[in-house]
């Protein structure tokens, strides 16, 4: 089972269609995880043609979540945990904010904010997609996730 794993969007339409293109049709995937700053509901009305299920929590740049919620009513407060494919995912948008209890158990965590991707092994593995909307370092990436092996790789979109 392979997951795909976005965050920090920031409203950048072409670069969110990109990304529903290569998660639905390049390197397809069981489900896609968001770990937050969508920032507009336009912008998430994008991620509803992802025909894999979709999970997603907020940022700290989605001011408008009703309306975001009302598009994709799955996406909430941090952090949210779900066992899927026999792992424990834990998502959030800010890795800081998570507790010990937060990832008691987890296999993987989720996070965004920093906009530098980063897979690390501490105890779980660790994926930061990096920026989706690649407005802070111009770079637009997401990262695939091998949940069997737990092998993470991370995707320039240029290069997709």
């Amino acid at each position: 089972m392979k997951i795909g794993i976005i965050s920090d969007s920031h409203d950048n339409l072409p670069l969110i269609r990109k990304a529903v293109h290569y998660l639905n049709d390049e390197w397809p995937v069981d489900a896609v995880f968001h770990a937050g700053d969508y920032v507009a509901p336009f912008a998430v009305r994008e991620l509803a043609d992802l025909r894999a299920p979709f999970y997603g929590v907020f940022g700290n740049n989605d001011g408008e979540r009703a309306g975001i919620r009302k598009v994709l009513p799955q996406i909430q407060q941090p952090p949210l945990r779900i066992e899927l494919g026999g792992r424990i995912i834990v998502v959030t948008h800010d890795q800081a904010e998570l507790t010990e209890a937060d990832t008691a158990g987890a296999d993987i965590v989720v996070c965004g904010h920093t906009h530098n991707p980063e897979v690390s092994r501490n105890g779980f593995l660790l994926v930061n997609p990096g920026e989706l909307g690649a407005w802070l370092t111009g770079a637009s990436t997401l990262a695939v996730v091998d949940l069997e092996n737990l092998d993470a790789r991370i995707v320039t979109l240029a290069d997709a």
